[in-house]
């Protein structure tokens, strides 16, 4: 049996009970949680360690009109949507299921713009359910490492770096929130220690009619090297990407909310 994790951001067991009931007629091994609103908290953390198990299959979610009409649900989908796919790529399957209109998938944050949306009584979906859950998991190619890293003691920050290339400096941006800590350091882990480069602070960096403020530092990073920044609030958007002075630089930009 392929296992599913299910995401129900109401609290109502008649619905979810209904899901898990379809789930095992079509011999899916279906667990789940109920969501928690509080980003503050990092709530969101809590479905993280079952999500990043291989043996994880898909992703489903159950939503309504009024659930993804929240800044702070929309905040906390991405930020585990991000945690995920830093640990596993972004080829697990994410799937949908709607109450109400049924929304365009480009008005969804940026880590679902490759989920699929369904309607929750269309009479196809577990048909659909069982094929996305025995697919191979694919690989996305990107050109950029991105982790996040979230305990309570220490805040949220991202990690960047680049995959298969070398930065000859990076920044990092943000819309709604504030930057205020940065470092370098390998890989995989939070620097103890760090030497910035020529470090740089409140940078405006105007994408259409939103102005992100980022922070900025000249060192070299590779792939075994990394841009640690802790943010506080939660942003609508984030920016990041090589630092240059070439207009056609790739920078790249994720809607957050």
């Amino acid at each position: 049996m392929k296992k599913i994790w299910i995401t129900s951001l109401s609290s109502d067991e008649t619905k979810v009970q209904k899901i898990m009931a379809m789930a095992k007629k079509y011999a899916l091994d279906a667990h789940g949680h109920f969501w928690l609103d509080d980003p503050k908290k990092m709530a969101w953390l809590g479905p993280r360690e079952e999500l990043i198990k291989d043996d994880t299959a898909l992703w489903l979610i159950l939503s309504s009109d009024t659930d993804l009409v929240s800044s702070s649900v929309r905040y906390g989908l991405s930020m585990l949507a991000l945690s995920m796919q830093g640990v596993r790529g972004h080829g697990v399957p994410v799937i949908f299921l709607h109450e109400g209109e049924i929304p365009s998938i480009d008005t969804l944050p940026t880590p679902f713009h490759g989920a699929e949306i369904f309607a929750i009584d269309n009479p196809a979906v577990g048909a659909k359910l069982v094929a996305k859950a025995n697919m191979p998991l694919k690989k996305v190619p990107v050109d950029y490492r991105f982790d996040i890293y979230a305990m309570p003691q220490l805040g949220q920050w991202f990690e960047i770096g680049p995959v298969h290339s070398t930065w000859k400096g990076v920044m990092f941006g943000v819309f709604g929130a504030e930057i205020d800590a940065h470092g370098v350091g390998p890989s995989g882990k939070l620097p103890e220690k760090s030497v910035l480069e020529y470090p740089m602070q409140g940078l405006q960096v105007a994408v259409g009619e939103d102005e992100h403020t980022a922070w900025a530092v000249q060192n070299e990073l590779d792939e075994g090297s990394s841009y640690y920044v802790r943010v506080q609030g939660e942003p609508q958007s984030i920016l990041f990407g090589p630092l240059t002075e070439d207009d056609d630089a790739d920078v790249y930009i994720l809607k957050l909310q």
